[in-house]
């Protein structure tokens, strides 16, 4: 039971984000090699997740958005324009630290293939891409995470999804 001031709310189904309609949810997770780390070769613990809003074109559809930072010790992608224009226009992902700038080319590569107008006729794309530190568990400094990841995550995004040590959830 979910209780904000006077409401309260009974969980969906499956207890999940995606009890929201529209909501879809995809993983690619990474997990290659052992033994002790080798910066830039591995062992690789990580992955990407993206949340989808909707089923529709997100950036010709947009949604209503807001920001809360509660740890301002981030390098995220995207905040500051959510904040400024109350708006998403991507697929929000998730990823580790140094994996951000690449996760952000996988969005507006999605993006610019579905509304071909974004930046010609129509204004740029603002990808979300928000991050954890997994390099503890995981070669950090290979970036392993690429963009085909970004596209393999969102083909992949349906409501029902793993939980756990999955997608950027992985190291």
């Amino acid at each position: 039971m979910l209780e904000l001031g006077t409401w309260t709310f009974r969980p969906g189904p499956r207890n999940s984000i995606t009890d929201v309609e529209g909501v879809r949810v995809g993983h690619v997770t990474l997990y290659e090699g052992s033994g002790p780390l080798i910066p830039g070769r591995g062992p690789v613990r990580t992955g990407v997740t993206v949340v989808l809003p909707h089923g529709g074109n997100i950036y010709r559809e947009k949604v209503p958005a807001a920001v809360a930072v509660f740890n301002g010790f981030t390098k995220a992608i995207g905040l500051v324009q959510v904040e400024e224009l109350g708006v998403l226009e991507t697929p929000v992902a998730l990823t580790n630290t140094l994996n951000v700038g690449l996760v952000a080319d996988g969005l507006v590569e999605y993006s610019v293939g579905v509304a071909p107008e974004i930046g010609v006729t129509a204004p740029t794309v603002n990808p979300v891409v928000l991050e954890c530190n997994d390099g503890y568990l995981n070669d950090i400094q290979g970036r392993h995470v690429k963009q085909h990841h970004v596209l393999e995550a969102i083909q992949r995004a349906g409501e029902g999804f793993e939980e756990g040590s999955v997608g950027a959830g992985t190291g």
